[in-house]
C-alpha cells in the first residue's frame, strides 16, 4: 500500500511540474535552470541538495506567489533527477488587517502547486505569537486581533501631528521579521532564507533596519547584511521595545550580545531569474495559480503590511472631521498619493484604472460602507472609532478631548469633567466610562495611560518608526495646521 501511494504521489508530482512548465515561457524556463544551478551551487553540489533546509516568506503579494511558483518547479525538477531535493519551510503573513482576497490568492497557490501533503514542505503562520501549521479554514485567532487593534490604535493616539502616518507599516514588517525569527528555528532550523525583492528594495530594508536598530541602541556580534540570524533577532528585539513604547512598559534590558560561533544564515536572492511581471506568460501563470489582483494591497509588495482600504478611507475621514471639508477632498488626496506609488511599482495601465476607479464619486458612499466594513471585520472597529483615533483626544491629558466632542459628540460636552475624572483614575459615573472604552475602542487602562503621556518628540524611537509607509519610504502627511481649526463647525457621528 505504502509503494502504491508513493507512485500515486509521484505521478502528482509530474502533472504538477508539467502544468508549470505549460505555463511558462521560454525565458522563464532558461531562468528556472539558472535558478536551479543557483540553489545547487548553494548547497555545496547536487550530491549536498537533498535535505537542505531552505525558508520563504510568502506575504501573498503576485512578485511573492510566482517566486514560490518557480521556487516549487525547481524543487520538483531536482527531485524528478535525482534521489533527492530541498526542503522549504514557507512562513505565511497571516494578520488580521490582510483582504480576503490575499488570503484566497495565498491558498489558491498553496492548492494548485500542491504543497499541503508534500512532506518535505512546511507551511507555517504566525498566530498571536505561536507558530501553527497553515491551515486556510482558521482565521487570525481573537487575541491576535486584539494584539493588532491595540497596536494600531496606540499608534494613532501617539502619533502626535501626524495621525495618518501611523500607518500598518511597522508593524507589518516587525511581525514578518518575528514570524521569520520563529521560522527559522522551527525543526532543525533554516540553511539558508530565499529572497524575490529587488535589490533596490533590500537596501531600502537593510537601510531602514539599520537606522532602526542604532536609535534603539541596539548592538550585535555580526553585522545584519551578513547574516539573517542577526537581522532577525535585532528585529524582534526592536519589536518588543516598539511595543513597550506603545504601552509605556518599561522596554526590558538589552543583553550584551555574546560571541556567535554558528556559520552565518545567508540570503539567497533570485529576483534577477524569476521577475517578470506584466508579460503575457506572467498574466498566464498568475491565472494557473488562481491569482487575482487586489485593489487593497496595490500600495505595498507586502501585502500584509498596508491595507490601502483603510488608509483611504482615513484620508477621507480626517478630511471631512478635522480639517472641515469634505471626504470626498480627502479621497482626492490619497489617490494622488496613489498615482505617485503605481508609478513607481510600475504596475500596468489596465490595474492603476482598476485601482483609481474604485474611488470614483458616484460610488463614494458604497466604497465607504465597504471600508467600515473591512475596519469592523479586521479590528472590530466603528467609525465612530477611527475618527476618534485621528483626533487622538487623550493624550497630553485631554488636550483636544473638547474639541473632539464638540465637532462629533456634543452631547457629551456637560460630561467632560467626568470624562477627565475617568481617564485621571478618578471616581466617575459607569456610563462615563463605558462611553470612553466604546469611543476609543481600548480598556480603560489603556486610555488612562494614554492621558498622561505626551505625543513623541520628531526624533523619539517610536516617532521615527511611524514615519515609515509601507513601502520604507518617508511620510510626508502634514497636519499640524489642521489642529487649530478642529473647533469648528460641530456635528455628530
Amino acid at each position: 500500500m505504502g509503494s502504491i501511494h508513493e507512485q500515486a504521489m509521484q505521478y502528482i508530482y509530474q502533472q504538477v511540474l508539467q502544468r508549470l512548465f505549460e505555463h511558462l515561457s521560454q525565458a522563464q524556463k532558461a531562468s528556472l535552470q539558472l535558478l536551479i544551478q543557483r540553489l545547487i551551487v548553494a548547497a555545496g553540489g547536487v550530491e549536498r541538495v537533498n535535505g537542505v533546509r531552505l525558508m520563504f516568506v510568502c506575504d501573498g503579494s503576485q512578485p511573492c506567489v510566482q517566486a514560490l511558483a518557480c521556487l516549487r518547479a525547481a524543487q520538483l525538477s531536482i527531485a524528478s533527477r535525482s534521489s533527492g531535493t530541498f526542503r522549504l519551510h514557507v512562513a505565511t503573513a497571516w494578520q488580521a488587517g490582510m483582504s480576503a482576497t490575499t488570503r484566497a490568492n495565498i491558498d489558491s497557490t498553496f492548492s494548485t502547486l500542491f504543497m499541503h501533503d508534500d512532506p518535505r514542505i512546511e507551511l507555517l503562520v504566525l498566530d498571536a505569537g505561536q507558530l501553527l501549521p497553515y491551515d486556510s479554514r482558521r482565521p487570525p485567532s481573537s487575541d491576535q486581533q486584539q494584539s493588532e487593534r491595540h497596536a494600531w490604535l496606540l499608534g494613532g493616539h501617539l502619533s502626535g501631528s501626524a495621525a495618518l502616518s501611523a500607518n500598518f507599516a511597522t508593524q507589518g514588517y516587525l511581525h514578518m521579521a518575528e514570524l521569520a525569527r520563529q521560522v527559522m528555528r522551527y525543526k532543525g532550523g533554516a540553511d539558508a532564507i530565499i529572497t524575490a525583492d529587488s535589490l533596490s528594495t533590500r537596501k531600502r530594508y537593510l537601510a531602514w533596519s539599520r537606522r532602526a536598530l542604532r536609535n534603539a541602541g541596539f548592538e550585535s556580534v555580526r553585522p545584519i547584511h551578513s547574516c539573517a540570524t542577526t537581522l532577525f533577532d535585532g528585529m524582534c528585539a526592536l519589536h518588543t521595545r516598539y511595543e513597550c513604547l506603545l504601552s509605556g512598559q518599561e522596554p526590558p534590558q538589552q543583553p550584551v550580545p555574546d560571541t556567535d560561533d554558528r556559520p552565518a544564515l545567508r540570503f539567497i536572492a533570485i529576483d534577477d531569474l524569476v521577475a517578470d511581471h506584466g508579460s503575457l506568460y506572467c498574466e498566464r501563470l498568475m491565472g494557473f495559480l488562481g491569482y487575482r489582483f487586489d485593489a487593497q494591497s496595490f500600495f505595498s509588495a507586502q501585502a500584509g503590511s498596508a491595507n490601502p482600504v483603510l488608509l483611504a478611507h482615513l484620508h477621507g475621514l480626517h478630511a471631512e472631521f478635522i480639517d472641515n471639508t469634505t471626504y470626498r477632498d480627502g479621497i482626492e488626496m490619497f489617490l494622488q498619493l496613489s498615482r505617485n506609488v503605481l508609478r513607481r511599482q510600475a504596475v500596468p495601465e489596465s490595474m492603476q484604472r482598476q485601482v483609481l476607479e474604485h474611488w470614483q464619486p458616484d460610488g463614494l458612499d458604497a466604497r465607504r460602507d465597504q471600508a467600515n466594513e473591512a475596519a469592523l471585520c479586521a479590528y472590530g472597529l466603528s467609525e465612530a472609532q477611527l475618527v476618534c483615533r485621528l483626533f487622538a483626544p487623550f493624550v497630553e491629558k485631554g488636550l483636544h478631548l473638547e474639541a473632539f466632542l464638540r465637532r462629533c459628540h456634543p452631547g457629551m460636552l456637560v460630561a467632560l469633567p467626568y470624562l477627565h475624572k475617568a481617564l485621571r483614575g478618578q471616581s466617575a459615573p459607569e456610563p462615563v466610562v463605558q462611553w470612553l472604552v466604546d469611543i476609543g475602542g481600548l480598556p480603560l487602562q489603556m486610555l488612562q495611560g494614554l492621558y498622561f503621556r505626551a505625543a513623541p518628540a520628531d526624533k523619539d524611537l517610536l516617532a521615527s518608526l511611524q514615519a515609515r509607509g509601507a513601502d520604507l519610504r518617508y511620510l510626508q502627511t502634514d497636519t499640524t495646521s489642521s489642529r487649530s481649526r478642529r473647533g469648528g463647525q460641530a456635528g455628530s457621528l
